[in-house]
């Protein structure tokens, strides 16, 4: 069995973004009414590529508890009237925003987006009330790219963790 590595990153500051504008056609729109049929499929939608596993046997009940929680924002990026990819925010404790999902469609990655959706989640992050710090993780498994696109829009790794 090969270990997998998990990289927890923040910033501490907007001043630290180093932001992409250009939006590629992607219109980033906040999901006003909470559905967690929703952010389950977004959830299926990007994270199949990438073993995103942990909420795969989660019922209805427990989308419906996360999803549907005053703390979780949910934000979708649309190309030409189609899903194209996706962000979560959930405000926590002590100030503390954690993108807690991020990514694109397989059909999207390659296409330049990924720098500007990502720009979109801190600028939406650090907009909401009461924010002292961003964060957000990653791991060995996601896309080869997406480590350096965390870092590359000012995130600062502070931990690695292996896990079996």
């Amino acid at each position: 069995m090969s270990s997998v590595s998990i990289f927890h990153l923040e910033m501490l500051s907007l001043e630290q973004l180093n932001a992409k504008s250009d939006p590629k056609e992607l219109t980033i729109v906040k999901a006003q009414k909470q559905q967690f049929e929703f952010n389950k499929f977004l959830y299926q939608f990007v994270g199949s590529a990438w073993e995103w596993t942990d909420k795969l046997s989660w019922t209805d009940v427990q989308w419906q508890e996360y999803s549907e929680a005053a703390d979780l924002h949910l934000y979708v990026g649309y190309f030409q009237g189609s899903p194209a990819g996706y962000f979560e925010l959930q405000q926590q404790s002590e100030g503390n925003v954690e993108i807690m999902y991020f990514g694109l469609g397989t059909r999207f990655i390659g296409l330049g987006m990924g720098g500007y959706l990502l720009t979109q989640a801190i600028e939406q992050a650090w907009s909401l009330v009461g924010t002292k710090r961003v964060s957000v993780h990653t791991c060995s498994l996601d896309h080869p790219s997406a480590l350096k696109n965390y870092t590359a829009r000012g995130f600062k790794l502070y931990k690695t963790e292996l896990e079996q």
